[in-house]
This record gives structure tokens, sequence and C-alpha cells, in this order.
């Protein structure tokens, strides 16, 4: 189970988080909505200590740490229990698609070379780009890139992955060639973490979800209570832009493009 309890965070005087509390069953697929600035990202980061909360306690696995009193060894472990597939990719782009993926685990896993080698061709494979594991990045669309970084986080056979807005940079060609390995990687029951703008892949997806705005858990349920029953003002709110944003793109660009958007 991932445990997340009063979880506070600000930037100087900016209260990014205020006492975020939620859990995430093993094998769960938890989806994280809300307007732009809601903390969305920020939490996802504190769950890994890419970014320090300043309290709160996260307990993930058989891992727990206190945020206050957490020392480097207990940090490190608490990272080991996850991989973050980020929303600019992050890959090495001096390293090949495959080295991408080994490169954690040799240096982590202290995986032999040729062993890491065989495991990420086969989660290459996956992924569905084996045919591109000798390309860099800069050679690589945004779509695939992001594969790549799929295909790294499951390397490490972690407790959980977390996304984060894993769509938000790709051109609208992409986005449904990622949602569909997402979508396969949650049919096998891998715990999840989704921070995601796509709501009709959130519907679909999700075992829960949490709706967030200013820092705060406004409504968390399945997907059919959030959005066909919103009981919050402000999470009825926000669905009711977005559906009136969805239907403005629908008729700039064409309904050709609600295909992309599922």
């Amino acid at each position: 189970m991932i445990k997340v309890s009063n979880i506070r965070k600000s930037f100087k005087d900016n209260v990014v988080l205020k006492d975020i509390s939620f859990n995430v069953n093993k094998g769960e697929v938890v989806v994280i909505i809300g307007p732009s600035g809601s903390g969305k990202s920020t939490l996802l980061r504190c769950l890994n200590f890419l970014e320090k909360a300043d309290g709160g306690k996260i307990e993930i696995g058989d891992v727990a740490v206190d945020v206050k009193q957490a020392n480097r060894a207990a940090v490190s472990k608490l990272r080991m229990q996850t991989s973050m597939v980020f929303q600019h990719y992050n890959l090495f782009k001096n390293k090949t698609a495959l080295e991408n993926v080994t490169h954690p685990l040799v240096v982590a896993k202290k995986m032999k070379k040729d062993d890491a080698k065989q495991m990420g061709r086969d989660l290459l494979k996956q992924v569905g780009i084996l045919e591109k594991e000798n390309q860099y990045p800069i050679s690589l669309s945004g779509g695939q890139q992001q594969r790549v970084g799929i295909a790294r986080a499951l390397a490490v056979n972690p407790y959980a992955i977390l996304f984060d807005e894993p769509t938000s940079s790709l051109d609208p060609e992409w986005v449904g060639e990622v949602l569909r390995v997402i979508s396969g990687i949650a049919n096998k029951q891998k715990t999840m973490i989704i921070v995601t703008h796509e709501m009709n892949f959130a519907r679909e997806i999700a075992d829960k979800v949490i709706f967030m705005a200013d820092g705060v858990i406004v409504e968390q349920g399945t997907p059919k209570e959030i959005f066909d029953h919103p009981t919050m003002e402000r999470t009825k709110q926000f669905l009711k832009d977005f559906h009136r944003q969805t239907e403005v793109h629908h008729e700039f660009y064409g309904e050709n493009t609600k295909a992309m958007l599922m």
C-alpha cells in the first residue's frame, strides 16, 4: 500500500500542498486531476523526494518515512520503491534508447551488462519500439521518447510507477500511442499514480480519481462518482470548464481529434 499522510509543502510564502492525505492499494491505478497550479505535480515529486515536503509521512510498500526526520538512507530506500515517468522525458541525450533503459539496471541493480541488455530489449519490445534500440533521443519522436521513459521506469520493477503528465509535451498525434502503453501496464495490475489532463483516459484507466485544487484534495472516488456524480461545486465547475474547452477544441480542429483525446 501507499499511504500519504498530512503532506505539506511551501515555496517561500506560496503554500502549494496543504495537509494532503490519501491511500493507494497495491495494484491500484490512482489518477490525479485538477487545474494547473493545483499542486498535482509537486505532490508527485514529494513522494520520491525530488521535492522535499515540509512535513507529513509517506509509506510506500514496506518503507515508511517521516519527512522531517528522514535521513539520506531513508530517502534512498523510499526512492527505490518508485520510478518516475516525466512530462519532458528526461532521457540521457548521449545514450541510445537501449542504453537509457539498461542504465538503471547496471548502476542501481548491479546487473551484468548482457543480462541488462536482454531485459532492456524485452522492455522496448513491450512498449513497441524495439526497432529503435540503437537510436538516440534526438532522432526519436516525442511519443517514442516517452515510451523509452516508460520502459526505463519498468526496468527496475518498482513497487509503483509515478507518471507526471506523461502526454503534456506530446503532439496530439503521439498522445494515443503513449496512453495505450500505459493502459497495457495497468492491465498487468501495476500500482500507478498518474497526474494527467486527459479526462477520458482518466475515466477509462483509473480505479480511483483524486481531484485537487488550490493545494488540497477537494474530492476523491471512483471514476463514475467523480465524473458522473461529483458532490463538490469546485469539481463540478472544473469538469464543466473542461467539457466546454473540449467542445471548442473539436469545433476548431475537427471531429477527428476526438480519437486523439480518448
